[in-house]
């Protein structure tokens, strides 16, 4: 008997490791996504003073510039939402969860992620998959005469958008019951509940 649950026991101890390894892994992949793209904002802002100084400096515009800054800070706000995410920079109304304890944070955002995060990013999957689909299929371009093609490969990042922010949701999940499981402290101090101004409620 005492051998049958110590073999439980392990199993349930690999298995809570497992999930430990897990958000881990997924945290690195929004990590590195978000050190990637966030390049993107000083792209952004390149080209964007490249099309003032075209039209103020010497009367003139070109269409395709005009729409690629559009378009470079529209695939690096989307691509980089689950590394904003991970780092719990999206807005978030805290009046209650702020000094709430550890664990009630942890109850919060797994009710949150199960009930909201998860259903909405399918929601978008399901209803934006065709339409880039349909994109790819023509490889479409922009609208405006003259302007950027490509269109179809902007309109991916909706799709990458729902995966890592879903991916990343996943990780706070997971975080959470090991959390209500009393197994926090396998996770890295970075991926772990702030402790600084929150009170241990036992």
């Amino acid at each position: 008997m005492s051998k049958g649950r110590k073999h439980l026991g392990s199993r349930g101890g690999i298995a809570v490791q497992g999930l430990a390894v897990l958000i881990r892994g997924i945290s690195a992949i929004n990590w590195l996504i978000g050190q990637v793209l966030s390049w993107l904002a000083l792209a952004c802002v390149l080209v964007c003073f490249t099309v003032v100084v075209q039209r103020y400096f010497f009367n003139t515009s070109t269409l395709w510039v005009q729409d690629l800054y559009v378009w470079v800070a529209g695939a690096m706000f989307t691509g980089v939402a689950g590394f904003a995410l991970l780092r719990d920079d999206h807005v978030r109304v805290d009046i209650f969860y702020r000094p709430a304890s550890i664990r009630r944070k942890a109850m919060a955002d797994l009710f949150g992620v199960v009930v909201f995060l998860l259903p909405f990013m399918y929601v978008v999957l399901h209803y934006c998959y065709p339409a880039v689909a349909r994109s790819w299929g023509y490889y479409e371009g922009s609208s405006n005469i003259g302007g950027m093609p490509g269109l179809f490969v902007l309109k991916s990042f909706i799709i990458v958008f729902a995966v890592v922010v879903g991916l990343q949701g996943i990780a706070m999940a997971l975080r959470a019951i090991l959390v209500l499981g009393g197994q926090q402290d396998l996770l890295p101090p970075d991926l772990r509940y702030r402790q600084d101004d929150e009170r241990e409620v036992h």
